[in-house]
């Protein structure tokens, strides 16, 4: 007799996977809405206003952000200058406790911000914590940066600025088959300048990639089994159509069964799964076929670790990601082992020393995959008008 397949849900039910039919998860779109991605269809007409900050703000939230959070806020109200403010709602705790991807991410912001400028003939002068830095973990209230636009008709374009609507972080399986050329590793390292440095390996170093994708595969394990980093990302998880156009931020999740699971309410996401669930397992080894796809990882490293660092080393990420999406290129983040919570010290200590970073006491920002790969949509992004301090 043939065993009956059942599904383990997350918070501990199961049910009949033969009860989920084929027509009732046809009814579940795996197509993000066109409303959700609108800010990247054409940003010169997302916004109407004759205020030029508006259309470099239009550019400047679409770069890359951890978890996808959009944590940006701005403010316009001074004439002729834009302050960043990091939105206190929009944190990650237990993943990055101490703020450190947040503050990459707003340099990401920041370097886009300042691509947009040079595009209409404006130097963007950043000042860095104009009220000093914030204390501790938590960014409490201050501006991260105060960005001064003037008239400079000596700027010069950035030649990566076409590249900005084109750049989606790719989470897609990659071909092993085609390496990545020299001659693309050259591009992207001399689109970063001097304070932050680049690293790569290969598959011509078979062990160096082999330990690389070990360490990516544990980390990622660790965070998928520990209950209250899983419960942080269920928290931004958008199932279906509706939530993602809802929301326009977080974790986009768009495959039929979880969506129709959802809409039943049978996926509760209250409670973390179990390690031996499989949502949990069927999830790290769709990772690790992800992770065994990949020809090679990068990495950004900088000699400390301040605020103001942390911030170059998103600026740098930002150009990282567009050199590589110029060469044709996907990329994707591999947070997991940077991640600096307890449970996270083994992968974390791994990969510094394996990038050489542990032995000389620098930091690494950023680790990633490379290689080639079919294209994906962009990211949800919300509506312009939400990252507009109101008073």
């Amino acid at each position: 007799m043939q065993r009956r397949k059942f599904i383990r849900l997350a918070g501990g039910g199961t049910i009949a996977a033969a009860t989920v039919s084929s027509a009732a998860l046809s009814g579940c779109s795996t197509r993000v809405p066109d409303e959700a991605i609108e800010a990247w269809q054409d940003p010169y007409n997302t916004v109407t206003s004759g205020d030029v900050r508006h259309w470099l703000v239009s550019y400047a939230i679409l770069a890359p952000h951890s978890h996808n959070l959009q944590s940006w806020v701005v403010d316009l109200r001074r004439p002729f200058e834009i302050w960043l403010y990091c939105d206190p709602a929009r944190l990650l705790p237990q993943t990055d406790p101490h703020a450190r991807q947040i503050m990459v991410s707003h340099g990401c912001f920041l370097e886009l911000l300042v691509m947009a400028a040079k595009e209409r003939a404006l130097r963007a002068d950043i000042t860095l914590f104009p009220q000093g830095e914030f204390e501790g973990d938590t960014p409490d209230g201050r501006p991260i940066a105060r960005v001064h636009l003037s008239t400079d008709t000596s700027v010069s374009k950035d030649p990566l600025f076409p590249q900005i609507l084109q750049r989606h972080t790719n989470r897609g399986l990659y071909d092993i088959q085609r390496p990545v050329p020299s001659s693309d590793w050259l591009a992207m390292g001399a689109s970063l300048d001097t304070s932050v440095r680049f690293g790569f390996v290969t598959q011509e170093d078979e062990e160096a990639i082999a330990k690389h994708r070990k360490i990516a595969n544990a980390a990622y394990r660790i965070e998928m089994t520990t209950p209250r980093t899983v419960l942080e990302s269920y928290r931004w998880l958008r199932l279906g159509a509706g939530e993602v156009n809802a929301h326009r931020d977080g974790i986009s999740l768009m495959a039929p069964l979880p969506v129709f699971l959802s809409k039943v309410g049978l996926f509760d996401r209250s409670k973390a799964p179990a390690p031996d669930s499989y949502a949990t397992t069927s999830e790290l080894e769709d990772f690790a076929k992800k992770i065994a796809s990949t020809p090679a990882f990068t990495w950004l490293m900088t000699r400390d670790n301040s605020r103001a660092t942390q911030i170059a080393a998103g600026r740098a990420w930002a150009r990282l990601q567009l050199a590589a999406t110029a060469q044709g290129l996907a990329i994707q983040p591999l947070s997991q082992a940077l991640q600096e919570y307890p449970e996270q010290q083994g992968p974390y200590g791994d990969i510094h020393r394996l990038c050489g970073a542990a032995a000389t006491g620098q930091t690494l920002q950023m680790w990633a995959r490379v290689g080639y790969a079919q294209p994906v949509p962009p990211a949800p992004r919300r509506r312009f008008t939400d990252f507009i301090r109101k008073a």
